[in-house]
């Protein structure tokens, strides 16, 4: 893995001695089958990851407390990402050494202060020059003033107060997988509080920290860490995105994604129009038919620019059921060799199973309530693990298939295994499939700053 790190000294040396410490293994002292140890990263992966990265970039701690102190939120966040945004661009654009992923090394204080709900300590705090009224600042995206100085001292004001969602909106359009990691995760034993302890006891989640880390590392740099063995050829899975955005002045106005996801694991974002998609009390999201259109057109063209062909199945997830009208514009936007699907995915807790023993329900067991409806538990005990990963009684998924001709067990196993498929992490499997296990977190980044036009993107650049 050819890796570029940017951070401060201490957060270089610290990303190395992490490095040389997954060479080996690493076992916590609770052996347990769900937290199997790390046996070290070429024995997992089968490719070498040296300590010493490819490009390292140095921060000058002086000037990142300069920015991380400031009194402004909105100014704090964007020039701390600025400190490193600008830096892994100037790389990119003049470096010859190319990297496979961009490690992010941060201080803890990093996180603690560029957070939405961040404030600084009134003893560390910076006076931010510029300053502008959040409601004028905004109203500028939309209307510009004549004075040139007031619309560059508004640009901080168009982005989210939040350091990983800004930093991976602003690195979007050039081509630069990041990794974001925090040196008390990596380092938690050099960070004490007054009693000579870690601040934070991770002694019991070292082997999950490197599994985790080392998983998503690997598939952001191009490698497939497991792929489903079940699916069948020539279906792709769409799973619908939607975020009101706060910083539009229309009311209901919203950005719309879709995420595509193969057989293979591969992930594709396609951004769709800002639009007034958000409906209160009509349903949730909701678009046009010609948005609709133009929406599915991206993923069945990219679908068939990949495999040569259309596909001859095309399953359409979402949490609310699809209206007429943007119905009409999906089944316009794709051929008649495709059959869609429309499915509806969402959290209930209207039934819940209980059994005798101390385990409960199993992991993929359905109640189908007739052909288009089921519930079916993604969450339970799961033999392989000898456990249920979990704390509440599980809840089930109600899965109701509310446009298009299909078995519900077909939908059902499919969603089961779309479970299987987060790469972000180093886990069994989660509760809900990945189509729409990060469309918050797809929705986020899409509308954390004036992004513009974006191409299909893999989804690597947005988790």
């Amino acid at each position: 893995m050819r890796a570029g790190v940017i951070g401060t000294k201490d957060g270089i040396k610290r990303y190395k001695n992490w490095v040389r410490k997954i060479q080996g293994p690493i076992a916590s002292s609770k052996g347990r089958t769900a937290r199997p140890p790390f046996p070290g990263i070429e024995a997992a992966f089968r490719i070498p990851w040296v300590p010493e990265p490819q490009i390292a970039i140095e921060i000058s701690e002086v000037e990142l407390k300069a920015s991380l102190y400031l009194d402004d939120k909105y100014q704090r966040v964007f020039k701390t990402v600025d400190v490193y945004a600008r830096r892994i661009i100037e790389a990119i654009r003049q470096e010859d050494t190319k990297v496979d992923l961009w490690f992010v090394v941060i201080p803890d204080e990093v996180k603690r202060y560029c957070r939405p709900m961040s404030s600084v300590e009134t003893g560390l705090q910076i006076v931010a020059q510029s300053k502008l009224p959040v409601a004028y600042a905004k109203s500028l995206q939309s209307f510009p003033s004549l004075f040139e100085e007031h619309n560059i001292a508004a640009v901080p004001y168009a982005y989210e107060v939040n350091f990983h969602n800004q930093l991976k909106a602003r690195l979007l359009e050039y081509d630069a997988p990041i990794q974001i990691l925090q040196e008390s995760t990596i380092a938690h034993r050099e960070f004490l509080n007054k009693f000579g302890v870690p601040n934070r006891n991770l002694e019991e989640l070292e082997s999950a920290i490197a599994w985790n880390i080392a998983t998503t590392a690997f598939y952001k740099a191009g490698g497939r860490p497991w792929k489903i063995g079940s699916i069948r050829d020539g279906v792709c899975y769409v799973g619908l995105v939607f975020k009101q955005d706060d910083k539009n002045a229309e009311p209901g106005s919203s950005c719309c994604a879709a995420q595509m996801f193969l057989d293979s694991g591969d992930g594709v974002v396609f951004k769709g129009a800002v639009g007034p998609w958000h409906r209160p009390g009509k349903g949730g999201f909701h678009l046009k038919k010609e948005a609709a259109r133009e929406l599915i057109q991206l993923a069945v063209n990219s679908y068939a620019q990949k495999q040569g062909a259309p596909p001859k199945e095309l399953f359409l997830h979402g949490k609310v059921r699809f209206n007429d009208e943007e119905w009409e514009g999906f089944e316009s936007g794709v051929g008649s060799a495709t059959n869609l699907v429309g499915v509806r995915i969402r959290d209930t807790g209207d039934i819940k199973l209980f059994r005798k023993g101390k385990h409960p329900v199993l992991r993929g067991v359905a109640f189908v309530r007739d052909d288009r409806t089921a519930f079916v538990w993604t969450k339970g005990f799961t033999p392989r693990l000898q456990t249920y990963p979990g704390r509440e009684v599980p809840k089930p998924l109600l899965v109701d298939v509310c446009r298009g001709k299909v078995a519900i067990e077909t939908v059902l196993n499919d969603i089961m295994a779309l479970t299987k498929l987060n790469y972000n992490a180093c886990i069994f499997a989660d509760g809900e499939p990945v189509t729409l296990k990060f469309a918050d977190s797809v929705g986020e980044i899409l509308t954390a700053g004036p992004l513009g036009e974006l191409p299909p993107l893999p989804f690597k650049y947005y988790i």
